[in-house]
C-alpha cells in the first residue's frame, strides 16, 4: 500500500499558476461587470453557438461558388456581383422591404387602439383580455394563412357571402395572389407582437401626469399627443422592430397567398436553398438582406431618437 504524503497532495492540487488565480480572485471580487460576465458565460456561450456562429457560416459560404452540384470553397465574389448585376433580384428586395413596411404601419395602427383600450379603459380581468388575443395563436402560423387562404379564395367567405347576399354577381378575383392579400394576412399574424409592447408602455404611463395635463388645460386630443403619445414610443418603437424584421424574410404567407405579384425575397433565398441546390447564392442573398434590414433599423433608431428629443 502507497502512502500519501499531506504536504505532496495539496501541492499537487494547487493551481499550476497561483499568482494568476489570485489575480482572478481579486479582479472576480472588485467588479461587478466580471461578476455578472461570470454568471452569464453559459449563456453567452449558448447565444453565440446558437446565433452567432450560424451567420458566421452564411456569411462565409456566401463567398464559395457553385460548379454543377458541387460547392468550390474559394474565395469569390460573384455572388454579390450577380446580386448587383439582376435587376429582378433588387426588385424582389425592394418589393420586400415596400411589404414589410406596409405590414408594420397596418399592424401599429390597428394595435395602438387595442393596447389602448385594455390599458386605459378596462379595469379588471386585463389578463383575460390579453389571453384572448393570444388565442388565435394558439394554433399553427400554417394553418392561420391557410384560414386566409380559404377567407380570401375564389369561392371563399367573402365572396360567397357578397354573392348570397347579391352586391356582387361574379367573386372578385383581387382578393387573393396578390400583395394585398399578403400585406392583411402577415397583419393579422403578428397583431400580438405589436399589441402587447404598446400595452405595457401604456400600462406604465403614470396617471397623474395624464390628470396634470388636463388640470392644465388640455383636452383629450392634446393630452393623447402631448403625453400618451410621447411616452408610449418605447413599445411603439418595439412593436415597429417585431414586425418589420420577420416580416421582410417571410416566405410561407407570400408562397400561398401572393402569387407572382406577392413573392418577397424570402422565396428567392428559399427557392435557392431547397430546389436550385445553390447554397452560395443563397447565403448571400441572405446576407444582403441581414445587412439592407439592420440599416433600415438602424436609420429608424436613429430618427425616433432624434424626434423625441426634440418633442421630449
Amino acid at each position: 500500500m502507497v502512502e500519501i504524503n499531506p504536504t505532496q497532495a495539496v501541492q499537487a492540487a494547487a493551481p499550476a499558476n497561483p499568482g494568476l488565480m489570485a489575480w482572478w480572485r481579486r479582479l472576480h471580487m472588485k467588479s461587478e461587470g466580471v461578476r455578472g460576465y461570470t454568471l452569464l458565460s453559459p449563456t453567452i456561450v449558448l447565444m453565440l453557438l446558437s446565433l452567432a456562429a450560424p451567420l458566421v457560416v452564411l456569411f462565409v459560404i456566401s463567398f464559395f461558388t457553385q460548379d454543377l452540384l458541387e460547392i468550390t470553397p474559394n474565395f469569390s465574389l460573384e455572388n454579390y456581383e450577380r446580386f448587383a448585376e439582376k435587376e429582378s433580384y433588387q426588385k424582389l428586395l425592394g418589393r420586400s422591404v415596400k411589404i414589410a413596411a406596409l405590414v408594420t404601419v397596418l399592424t401599429v395602427l390597428l394595435a395602438y387602439p387595442m393596447a389602448y383600450f385594455i390599458a386605459f379603459r378596462v379595469s379588471r380581468n386585463k389578463l383575460m383580455w390579453i389571453i384572448l388575443i393570444t388565442v388565435p395563436f394558439w394554433t399553427s402560423y400554417l394553418l392561420r394563412v391557410f384560414a386566409w387562404k380559404i377567407i380570401l379564395g375564389y369561392n371563399g367567405v367573402i365572396n360567397s357571402g357578397l354573392t348570397t347576399v347579391g352586391w356582387i354577381e361574379k367573386p372578385l378575383e383581387f382578393l387573393l395572389y396578390n400583395q394585398f392579400a399578403v400585406v392583411l394576412t402577415l397583419a393579422h399574424a403578428w397583431a400580438a407582437f405589436a399589441i402587447l409592447p404598446i400595452y405595457v408602455s401604456l400600462e406604465k404611463i403614470d396617471r397623474t401626469l395624464l390628470e396634470a395635463a388636463t388640470i392644465l388645460g388640455d383636452n383629450p386630443v392634446q393630452r393623447f399627443f402631448r403625453v400618451t403619445l410621447p411616452l408610449s414610443m418605447p413599445g411603439v418603437i418595439a412593436a415597429t422592430l417585431l414586425v418589420f424584421i420577420p416580416t421582410v424574410g417571410d416566405y410561407i404567407t407570400p408562397a400561398l397567398l401572393g402569387g407572382p405579384k406577392g413573392l418577397m425575397i424570402g422565396n428567392l433565398i428559399q427557392l435557392q436553398f431547397a430546389k436550385a441546390n445553390n447554397w452560395p447564392l443563397g447565403a448571400a442573398l441572405s446576407v444582403i438582406s441581414l445587412l439592407t434590414i439592420t440599416l433600415i433599423v438602424c436609420a429608424f433608431l436613429w430618427c425616433t431618437k432624434r424626434i423625441r428629443k426634440e418633442v421630449l
